[in-house]
């Protein structure tokens, strides 16, 4: 593409109503310190200075509430933070079950707004104070995927704006209308690389009236995944199988259970007895959706069939323990999908092996890490983003993509598998 040497960047990236300021350390993603930050105001704004900024060559990396910002490799640079936190409001249409959110509406807003109606979107927010837009741009889902599937599951439109500008929607406000589908499955977990969302269109569902957690300490992964496959044998139909498994401790099993107030009780009575010596418990622990560990810390996920995944989080964490490096594991034992999280004061030498070793070991599904903690990523700076990402499959297919999408590479330069 052309640049344009004559224009002021800054006038053209602070046009059509769009906020526009000198960028702060504050503002760095993944070490990088940006030039500018600007607040566009709708889809329309987005679109102007997303063509602006390719006009003038500058990368641009969107950003919500800033909780995952670091989350992918350290980007080749970043001139422009596209802040989205003018992109907010909450259109539900509660008779059809569908809500439509500006992606940066934090997820607390919409959670308050949907339950005043009786609903809710039934994908958890694992990592507290996110926006929408960033749980879509990284692929996060919580327990309740195990019933309801992740996130991208329940995306029925969506509103893109993409490198140069061009703005691209797709789906309907009912959910029979499920043309943007595709849409929704490519942004999601795209960390931005491949455009700009700025609204996003969502399946709902009404909120149970009654609900019960089951725990028991199983004493091994190996056991907590024998009963987590009795449950699901069962008439049960449970909403989640969480394990928790924390440094220092013994792993635990936590199984949801959520329905009519007339049976719930015959239901979390039947799960206890599958589990030999289960707690029921009127809700979950606070925070049992959430992330395990704190900021900062590394965050490994683990991706694998259910028959794998005490093989998977055991050798994970024996391997960290050989290593010397307190790791806690959390996640869906129903769905295979779990995270753990490594202290970010960790020696990066040590985290680098406890992730190969165990992507070595584990042969099905994936290890990736979301997130490196600083010193990590550091060392991923230096000698590429494969550490993060493994063995990517259809990875020819994604850059190809990418190249239709952003020809330029000026969106979130390489925080994605692959360089992309």
């Amino acid at each position: 593409m052309t640049r344009v040497r004559s224009e002021d960047p800054a006038a053209a990236l602070g046009a059509h109503g769009t906020a526009l300021r000198e960028a702060t350390n504050a503002d760095a993603v993944g070490g990088r310190i940006p030039r500018y930050v600007a607040t566009p105001p709708d889809t329309d704004a987005v679109s102007a200075l997303l063509s602006a900024a390719t006009r003038h060559g500058l990368a641009c990396v969107a950003r919500g509430n800033g909780t995952k910002i670091d989350w992918g490799a350290p980007p080749r640079r970043v001139d422009v933070v596209i802040d989205t936190s003018a992109l907010r409001g909450v259109d539900h249409a509660a008779g059809d079950l569908v809500v439509r959110c500006g992606a940066g509406t934090s997820m607390a807003t919409l959670r308050e707004t949907l339950a005043a109606a009786g609903q809710r979107l039934s994908a958890d927010t694992p990592v507290r104070d996110s926006t929408l837009g960033g749980l879509i741009a990284t692929g996060l889902s919580g327990p309740r995927r195990m019933l309801h599937g992740p996130l991208r599951d329940l995306i029925i439109g969506m509103t893109t704006v993409r490198a140069d500008g061009v703005v691209a929607s797709s789906g309907g406000r009912v959910v029979k209308n499920v043309a943007g589908y595709d849409l929704g499955k490519l942004h999601t977990g795209a960390l931005g690389t491949l455009g700009v969302t700025t609204s996003v269109t969502l399946r709902l569902h009404p909120v149970p009236p009654a609900r019960r957690a089951v725990t028991v300490t199983p004493g091994d992964v190996a056991r907590a995944r024998e009963l987590t496959r009795d449950v699901l044998r069962s008439h049960v139909v449970p909403a989640a199988i969480e394990l928790d498994w924390p440094h220092g401790g013994q792993p635990g099993l936590r199984v949801l259970v959520e329905g009519a107030e007339g049976g719930i009780e015959a239901r979390a009575t039947e799960v206890a007895e599958l589990l030999g010596s289960g707690v029921i418990a009127p809700e979950p622990d606070q925070g049992w959706e959430l992330l395990p560990g704190v900021a900062g810390d590394t965050v490994i996920r683990l991706a694998v069939p259910l028959t794998d995944v005490a093989h998977a989080v055991t050798t994970l964490r024996d391997t960290a323990d050989a290593a010397g490096v307190p790791a806690s594991i959390r996640g869906s034992m129903g769905a295979g999908v779990l995270h753990a999280a490594l202290p970010a004061d960790a020696d990066p030498r040590a985290v680098s092996g406890i992730i190969r070793g165990t992507r070595n070991a584990v042969t099905r599904g994936s290890l990736t890490v979301p997130h490196a903690a600083t010193p990590l990523r550091e060392e991923v700076a230096e000698r590429g983003p494969d550490l993060l990402w493994g063995e990517v499959a259809g990875l020819g297919l994604m850059r190809a993509v990418k190249d239709r999408l952003d020809p330029d590479h000026l969106l979130s330069p390489g925080r994605f598998a692959g360089g992309i």
